[in-house]
C-alpha cells in the first residue's frame, strides 16, 4: 500500500505546487528579451512615458490584410513591441485593423485615408513568377481622450527595397510609438515662437512645419518691431517661451534686437537657425534669361555667429549629390513636356553623424545652401549634415544660370575639397556677443555667460519651406511636386526641435540598433525544390525510418 500512498502523495505535491506557481504569476511578472540586440526591452524613457498613461490609449494599426512577406515581418515586430507597451500599462490598448476588408467600400475607404493624411503604398506580391498589386496602409493612430496622432509605420526611402524600408523602419518603431504616446497622453507644456519681422518666411511657407510641431508644443508668432521703442519688455516678453525658431530672415538684425535675441539665449532660450548667407531664389531663374544674380545677404549677425564659435561663409556650395529639378522641354499636344535635369545648387545631403537628430535619416534637399565654418571655443560642436565628397564651393557675387544642367563635371574638379558643414548643433555655456562692450540698451539684468544651452544653425532658410498643391493647399514638408520626389526634411526639421526642447530624452531612442534578418526571396526561389525536401520531405522520411527502426527493434525484443 506504500506505492500507492508515494503516487498520490506526489500527484499532490505537484497540483499544489502549479496552483502555487499559477498564484505567485498574478503578482509577480517578467518577460524576457532573448534577442541579441534586445529590441523588445523599452528603453527607460518609454518606460517612463509608457507608465504615465492614467486613461485608456487606444492604438489602431492598419496593418491587417494581404501583403508580402516584408510587410508581414513590420506586422510581426509592431505587434511585439506594442505587446511590451501592454504589459507594462494595460491602459494602452491595441488592435490590427484591415481597412479594406470591405471591399464595396474600397474606393470610400482609401480616399477617407487620404484626406486624414494616411497615404497607402502600392506593393507588388511576388509568388513564384506570379505578380499581384496590393494596397497597404503602413500607419496606426494613437488616440487618448479627444486628442489623436497619426504614426508613421514605413519609413520613406528613396531608391530602397521594401526590406530595406522595412529595416529601417523597425529601428523607427519604438521612438515613433513613444513619441505618439506622450504627444495624446501629456499635456503640452513648453512654447515655440516662430521670429517675425526680419523678412522671415510667411506662416504659409512654412504651415506643414507648425502644423507638426503643434501636436507637441504651444506655438505663436513672435515679431521684434517693438524693439525700437520697448526693448525690455520685449525682452521680458521673449523670455517666456522656450524655443525660437529663425526662418529665412531676408532684413538685417539691430543691434538691440540682436541683444534681444542674445540675452534670451544667454536666459536658456534654444534656438533654431535657418540662414541664406547668400541672396538666391530658384523663383528668379525662370525669366527669359533663365539666369540671375546670386550675392551675399548682410544680415547683421555674423558678429553674434562669430561669439557663439561659428563663421557662415556667403558661397554657395556646388556638390555632384543633388537632387533634380523639373523643366520644360517643349509641347507635345496641349501639355508641357517635363524632363529632370541635376541641380549642382540643391545638395542632397545624407547623414553620416551618429547624433539621434539625423540616426537613421534619408537623403535630405538643400536649396542654395552654404558652408559653415567651426571657430575655436569652449562650446561643443556637433557636425549634423554636411556636403558630399564631391562637392566645391563657388564664391558670390556670381551669375547662376539653369544652364548648368547641361554641365558635365569632371570628379578631379572636387579633389581634396567637399565635406562642408551645413547644419551644426552647439552645446555649453554661450558668452554674450556684448560681453565687455557698449550695449545698445540698458539692462538691469544683463549676463555676460548664460545656462547651459543648445542651438542648432542651418545655412538655408528653404529647407523649412513647404510647396502648394494647384488648389494652394500646402503640401508635406519635403515633398518636391515636381519631381514627386519626397526627402526627409520634415523629419530632419522635427528632430531637431525635439532634441532642443527634449529633457525626457526621448529622441535618444532614435540611436537603438536593431538588426533585423530578412529572407533572401531571390535564393528561396532559385532553391525552392531544395529547400520543400529538406523543410517538407526530409522529416517525413526520418520520422518513417524512426518508426521502422523503432519496430523492427521492438519485434526482435520480444521474439526471443
Amino acid at each position: 500500500m506504500s506505492k500507492p500512498k508515494n503516487n498520490f502523495k506526489n500527484i499532490a505535491l505537484t497540483v499544489l505546487f502549479v496552483i502555487v506557481l499559477n498564484f505567485a504569476g498574478h503578482f509577480v511578472f517578467h518577460r524576457f528579451d532573448l534577442t541579441a540586440d534586445k529590441r523588445y526591452t523599452l528603453s527607460e524613457t518609454s518606460l517612463t512615458i509608457v507608465n504615465e498613461v492614467k486613461e485608456p490609449l487606444y492604438i489602431d494599426v492598419f496593418l491587417e490584410g494581404e501583403f508580402p512577406g516584408e510587410f508581414k515581418k513590420l506586422q510581426t515586430e509592431t505587434q511585439q513591441l506594442l505587446e511590451e507597451f501592454k504589459a507594462q500599462n494595460s491602459n494602452v490598448i491595441f488592435q490590427f485593423v484591415n481597412p479594406l476588408e470591405e471591399e464595396e467600400q474600397r474606393e470610400n475607404t482609401i480616399q477617407s485615408f487620404l484626406e486624414r493624411g494616411l497615404t497607402p503604398v502600392n506593393v507588388t506580391v511576388n509568388d513564384k513568377g506570379q505578380q499581384t498589386q496590393e494596397v497597404v496602409f503602413p500607419w496606426a493612430v494613437a488616440t487618448c481622450g479627444d486628442r489623436s496622432v497619426k504614426v508613421p509605420l514605413l519609413k520613406n526611402m528613396m531608391g530602397a527595397s521594401t526590406a530595406e524600408k522595412v529595416v529601417s523602419s523597425v529601428q523607427h518603431l519604438e521612438y515613433a510609438f513613444a513619441n505618439a504616446i506622450n504627444t495624446v497622453a501629456k499635456e503640452k507644456q513648453k512654447k515655440v515662437i516662430i521670429l517675425n519681422g526680419n523678412g522671415e518666411l510667411e506662416d504659409r511657407y512654412i504651415a506643414d512645419f507648425i502644423k507638426s510641431v503643434r501636436e507637441n508644443y504651444f506655438i505663436a508668432p513672435f515679431t521684434l518691431d517693438s524693439v525700437p521703442t520697448n526693448p525690455t519688455g520685449t525682452l521680458e516678453h521673449i523670455k517666456k517661451y522656450d524655443l525660437a525658431v529663425i526662418a529665412k530672415p531676408t532684413e538685417a538684425f539691430s543691434d538691440a534686437e540682436k541683444q534681444v535675441l542674445d540675452q534670451f539665449i544667454m536666459n536658456g532660450g534654444k534656438t533654431l537657425w535657418l540662414v541664406d548667407q547668400v541672396a538666391m531664389e530658384m523663383d528668379s531663374l525662370y525669366n527669359e534669361t533663365g539666369a540671375n544674380l546670386a550675392f551675399p545677404r548682410d544680415l547683421g549677425l555674423n558678429d553674434m555667429f562669430f561669439k557663439y564659435g561659428i563663421r557662415m561663409k556667403p558661397d554657395l556650395i556646388f556638390d555632384l549629390q543633388n537632387t533634380p529639378i523639373a523643366l520644360a522641354t517643349g509641347e507635345q499636344g496641349s501639355a508641357t513636356q517635363y524632363t529632370q535635369y541635376p541641380w549642382f545648387y540643391a545638395p542632397l545631403i545624407y547623414p553620416t553623424s551618429k547624433n539621434p537628430i539625423v540616426t537613421n535619416l534619408d537623403g535630405i534637399k538643400f536649396d542654395f545652401a552654404g558652408p559653415i565654418e567651426l571657430l575655436g571655443n569652449d562650446i561643443k560642436k556637433t557636425v549634423l549634415l554636411q556636403s558630399s565628397q564631391v562637392s566645391r564651393l563657388v564664391g558670390t557675387p556670381t551669375e547662376v544660370n539653369l544652364n548648368i544642367v547641361s554641365l558635365r563635371p569632371e570628379q578631379k574638379e572636387f579633389a581634396g575639397k567637399g565635406n562642408y558643414p551645413v547644419a551644426v548643433l552647439l552645446e555649453g555655456n554661450f558668452h554674450s556677443m556684448y560681453e565687455n562692450r557698449i550695449l545698445p540698451f540698458k539692462e538691469a539684468n544683463f549676463q555676460k555667460t548664460g545656462k547651459t544651452n543648445k542651438m542648432i544653425v542651418v545655412s538655408d532658410g528653404d529647407i523649412i519651406k513647404n510647396q502648394f498643391d494647384k488648389n494652394g493647399t500646402p503640401l508635406e514638408l519635403g515633398f518636391d511636386k515636381w519631381t514627386n520626389n519626397l526627402y526627409a526634411n520634415k523629419e530632419f526639421m522635427m528632430n531637431c526641435v525635439n532634441y532642443l526642447m527634449d529633457d525626457s530624452g526621448l529622441i535618444n531612442i532614435r540611436s537603438k540598433e536593431v538588426n533585423l534578418p530578412m529572407l533572401d526571396k531571390q535564393k528561396v526561389y532559385d532553391n525552392y525544390t531544395n529547400s520543400q525536401i529538406v523543410t517538407v520531405a526530409m522529416p517525413i522520411v526520418i520520422l518513417l525510418l524512426f518508426g521502422i527502426a523503432f519496430t523492427l527493434l521492438r519485434k526482435r525484443k520480444y521474439s526471443r
